[in-house]
């Protein structure tokens, strides 16, 4: 084996080697069904603690990478076959028993009336200026780096498009993806995604879901150019992608001229200990990633944002780039002093710790 800790490295040494086996486990250095190597023999290998192990192989479990079997060690659960036949195991098909999407608690008003005073004060009259037609520069700098810090998405922000929610920014991927292509969305799915691309005037098709994310074949066979899916938990399934079908996802997108919308609708609030994994971190050219602050602040704020792939940044600014931004520059600063004075992240990980004790 080649595992390998660096201790300079700021980086966790368990999430070091699960990043690690994970990369091997996508390349099929350990196929499915395969084993993985015991808790024993990383430790040696690495000079870690087999605990420290056995917190990278939680999260392989947790993302769907790997299985813990009783008395009997890891083994591959992820499935990355050529085609779509083998994709991953769709015998459980969505029902109304589905896992609902959940509640949180809301975010502490008083944090919230504390940031808009010190805004106000701080930024004077400057909170009635128009804003950047892309949005403010103090909160895609902000939403960059956390981004960057949470979810290992690293882009440029000019790459950010603040938007007054998430039906606003579908309206926009429509006009840059073009209205001549064809749509693909979630069966079941979010009400005002098909609302969107009906007023649109758009083609667009409906994917079954299974237990794991969109069936395979249904998938293969669609006539779309462009997906869109909430991976973590669609609404109102609550169905998550497992990380076979992320990767299929992918697949599909890499096959012609083909995009994700990824809307990473409550995320933020998962139970694992590292964020979960996104489709645009694994392929930042092929999906376009969306997220609000209606889940973690408020929806009435009506706030969003979306990441465009490099490539399409150009082509935004000179077909879109007119569109005065929707959100307030009064509110853009709100959240851009949430997040860098670290009430937002506070917040989620508050919500996530009480999310994890109430299993």
């Amino acid at each position: 084996m080649k595992y390998f800790i660096d201790k300079s490295d700021k980086t966790s040494a368990y999430l070091q080697l699960y990043k690690q086996l994970k990369a091997d486990i996508v390349r099929g250095v350990y196929p499915y069904n395969a084993k993985l190597p015991s808790k024993r023999i990383l430790a040696e290998e690495t000079g870690v603690s087999t605990i420290t192990v056995e917190h990278a192989f939680s999260l392989l479990c947790d993302e769907g990478y790997a299985k813990a079997r009783e008395r009997s060690g890891y083994y591959v659960i992820f499935k990355n076959g050529d085609g779509f036949a083998f994709a991953t195991d769709e015998s459980a098909h969505f029902t109304e028993r589905a896992k609902p999407v959940s509640a949180h608690p809301e975010f502490p008003f008083s944090v919230l009336t504390k940031t808009m005073r010190f805004v106000i004060s701080e930024y004077g009259e400057a909170i009635l200026e128009r804003s950047p037609e892309s949005g403010c520069i103090d909160l895609r700098n902000a939403i960059k780096k956390y981004l960057f810090k949470t979810k290992g998405i690293d882009v440029d922000i000019r790459q950010i498009i603040i938007g007054a929610g998430s039906e606003y920014l579908y309206g926009l991927a429509v006009e840059l993806l073009g209205r001549d292509k064809i749509y693909a969305i979630e069966s079941p799915s979010y009400k005002k995604i098909e609302q969107v691309y009906t007023a649109c005037d758009v083609k667009f098709e409906r994917l079954p879901l299974a237990s794991s994310g969109i069936e395979s074949r249904a998938l293969k066979n669609s006539k779309a150019q462009v997906l869109h899916i909430s991976p973590y938990r669609s609404f109102p399934s609550g169905v998550t992608a497992s990380a076979s079908k992320k990767h299929e996802y992918l697949r599909w997108a890499k096959k012609g001229e083909r995009y994700v919308i990824e809307d990473d609708f409550e995320s933020e609030f998962t139970i694992s200990k590292k964020a979960e994994e996104n489709l645009f971190s694994l392929s930042p050219d092929n999906v376009i990633y969306m997220n609000t602050f209606s889940k973690t602040i408020s929806p009435a704020l009506r706030a969003g944002y979306a990441v465009l792939p490099e490539k399409l940044t150009d082509e935004f600014e000179r077909r879109l780039g007119f569109y005065s931004c929707t959100v307030s520059t009064y509110i853009q600063l709100v959240l851009a002093a949430l997040i860098e004075n670290g009430d937002f992240e506070r917040h989620i990980n508050r919500v996530r710790r009480k999310l994890r004790k109430a299993l």
